[in-house]
């Protein structure tokens, strides 16, 4: 999709309420999205440098993405080691004639950030993400093209459409 010298810029990263000002209309279909279905997936490192996906539950709040991890899970020790993530929203598979309609697939990567424990044992952490590159994936509006749409804080809103 990119080029590799325009790849996710972790340098650069800003919480969920910049990306909302700097492209509200893209955030707002993004949360949507996002606030659509209750369990979405994360990607984190394990210690080898192997990936490790695992379900998740997220949500806004006052202009963060935040999530948590329950006492002595291996994602929990994953972002304590690596804060590096990427969380992708419910997947919704097209209608077959109402391709159009599909609001497509939304992720979210960047770092977490250990918040403030989430349960009595030391071991449960909660985060909030700071957000390094939004993507979301739709059709056009004939489903003609697939429509990727990028957001980064270094290079704002951009977008490609593939066959």
């Amino acid at each position: 999709m990119t080029a590799v010298g325009d790849r996710c810029d972790y340098y650069a990263m800003m919480a969920w309420r910049d990306v909302e000002l700097a492209e509200p209309e893209f955030a707002h279909r993004v949360r949507a999205l996002f606030d659509a279905g209750r369990h979405k997936t994360i990607a984190t490192l394990r210690a080898d440098g192997s990936p490790r996906i695992s379900g998740i539950e997220s949500g806004f709040e006052d202009g963060e993405l935040v999530f948590g991890s329950m006492a002595r899970s291996r994602k929990g020790a994953d972002l304590r080691r690596d804060p590096r993530l990427a969380l992708h929203s419910a997947t919704i598979d097209p209608v077959e004639g109402s391709e159009a309609q599909w609001p497509g697939e939304v992720k979210i990567s960047g770092q977490a950030i250990a918040t403030a424990p989430v349960t009595d044992s030391p071991d449960g952490d909660r985060f909030h993400a700071d957000i390094a590159e939004v993507v979301h994936t739709h059709l056009n509006p004939e489903a003609t093209r697939l429509v990727v749409e990028w957001w980064t804080p270094r290079h704002g809103l951009r977008m490609i459409e593939r066959e």
